[in-house]
């Protein structure tokens, strides 16, 4: 199933983002004069309130507002409960908080009561520089210049000059920061866009592009945006060149920033929760398993220090915990804990599609598609790589497509489903070269099924040894490993070969390597 377009009706995804407490307060709020009872607009919100989807029609129907007056009735309100949300959401967000207070001072400036205005400006100023909100600091410096023009035009230049070395300080820090950010968001396109490193060839370009422009703020005395972006920079690029412990490191004085600066938490929430995502990938990704869950278990309390922040951070929250329970029921094997929680999962991508990008849901339903093979159920296996195979962008994503089409044709081998196996295979050989994805071992897999038709069933276990034998040394391999992180095929070989099914091999992995045995 492909990703459908969803059409967008913006007043009716806002008010369908809303809380009760929202609407009850948007309510007080528009009914706050007399006569705005019956208001076309109040009206209006109440229909889309009730709406699973957007009806023209029926809006129309039941409402009193005329067709013509339509466009400007859905602006109206839009805006209406914009102003709502942000008098309700001010009192949990610094920044808006720092707006805030310009606003107010412009309030004062224009009733002529400057010093007054000063003063909201100078606590304005300090704050701002405490939480490093540079943009604000500088709307602060251009309002505090435009009071000072009285005594400046008496002749206090010593003012117009500090205005200006404050300006010029504040712009070198949004210039650095946003040098390390845009660092990050490249590393990040990247990895969205190719996953891990395949060849040595991609490392080389890595390390050659990227190393040298982080490289110079290493020793230098940074802020704490710009330490955070560093270690954000660092971690996706010792993930993307599969240095996993290198990664988490990283990702660990990431967090450690926020620990030491409790304030910037909710500030940033987004960097801080994506901060324990690259903590607990890289954790399974090692497969440590007691760390992993330790870790967990950390970031459910973090999740619960925010307190429902807001609905972003709620996503942003549930997206990383999913997927990180999903992880641990892969390294015990459990795959059944894992496909208890698909039933939750869907519910959770289908309340909040719009909000999850197509990369997120792609690695979900590979996910859920690999627990569905674990459990050798593989007509389940393969409706939801179907999912990922069918999407119309072959650029997002291009590791997870290519491995899903892989996993697709063993899943169909498995289901018996192998009437045109050659066909497939051609078709996921050509796939693969063309996304430039064909290394040793996925060379390796396609071959051995190609000639699984030919093979006596007498010989097929010593076929499936041989092919295991060959796999083996990869597992090992600076980048040809990559394929293992997407596929246990090492497992699924054993379990060929041994008549057991994937999860006991991989529990009992699982036990030996936790010394459980």
């Amino acid at each position: 199933m492909p990703f459908p377009p969803v059409k967008q009706e913006p007043v009716f995804d806002l008010v369908k983002r809303m809380t009760k407490a929202e609407k009850r307060n948007f309510k007080l709020y528009a009914t706050r004069l007399d006569g705005n009872q019956q208001a076309k607009f109040m009206a209006l919100f109440d229909v889309l309130d009730a709406a699973e989807e957007y009806d023209e029609v029926r809006v129309l129907q039941r409402t009193p507002i005329k067709k013509e007056q339509l466009p400007n009735m859905k602006a109206h309100l839009y805006k209406q409960i914009l102003v709502s949300l942000r008098m309700l959401g001010v009192q949990h967000s610094p920044e808006m908080q720092l707006r805030e207070q310009i606003d107010f001072a412009k309030i004062l400036y224009d009733k002529g009561l400057y010093r007054q205005a000063e003063k909201f400006l100078e606590r304005t100023q300090e704050q701002a520089a405490w939480l490093e909100q540079h943009s604000v600091e500088l709307d602060v410096i251009e309002a505090q210049r435009r009071i000072a023009t009285l005594s400046v035009a008496r002749g206090n230049m010593v003012t117009a000059d500090l205005f200006g070395k404050r300006t010029l300080e504040v712009c070198s820090r949004i210039e650095a920061t946003n040098a390390l950010l845009t660092i990050c968001l490249q590393l990040y396109s990247l990895y969205r866009q190719l996953g891990y490193a395949r060849t040595q060839k991609d490392i080389d370009l890595i390390e050659t592009y990227f190393r040298p422009r982080i490289e110079v703020y290493a020793g230098v005395a940074l802020s704490f945006a710009e330490r955070l972006y560093y270690h954000e920079a660092l971690a996706w690029y010792h993930t993307i060149r599969h240095d996993f412990v290198r990664s988490y490191r990283h990702a660990g004085q990431w967090i450690a920033l926020f620990d030491a600066r409790p304030e910037m938490k909710e500030l940033m929430y987004d960097n801080y929760l994506n901060g324990y995502s690259r903590i607990l990938e890289g954790l399974f990704l090692m497969r440590k398993h007691k760390l992993l869950n330790d870790r967990t278990i950390q970031f459910s309390y973090a999740c619960a220090e925010l307190g429902g922040l807001n609905e972003n951070a709620f996503v942003i929250s549930r997206t990383i915990l999913y997927t990180t329970l999903v992880n641990i029921a892969f390294i015990e094997g459990d795959f059944r804990k894992g496909i208890a929680l698909i039933s939750e999962i869907e519910a959770f991508i289908k309340k909040y599609d719009s909000q999850l990008n197509i990369h997120i849901k792609m690695l979900m339903y590979y996910k859920i598609a690999c627990l569905y093979f674990g459990e050798e159920e593989y007509t389940k296996c393969m409706e939801y790589l179907g999912r990922i195979t069918n999407t119309k962008d072959p650029q997002i994503r291009r590791d997870l497509q290519c491995f899903a089409k892989i996993l697709h044709l063993i899943a169909s081998y498995e289901a018996g489903i192998d009437y045109n196996l050659d066909y497939q295979i051609r078709s996921v050989y050509r796939f693969l070269v063309k996304m430039n994805d064909l290394q040793h071992v996925q060379r390796e897999m396609l071959a051995f099924l190609k000639k699984l038709n030919t093979i006596y069933q007498s010989d097929l276990k010593e076929e499936l040894r041989i092919l295991y034998e060959r796999l083996k040394p990869y597992e090992e391999h600076p980048y040809e490993r990559r394929t293992f992180y997407y596929l246990d095929i090492l497992s699924w070989l054993e379990s060929k070969i041994t008549g057991e099914s994937v999860g006991e091999i991989i529990r009992e992995k699982f036990r030996r390597e936790s010394g459980r045995s």
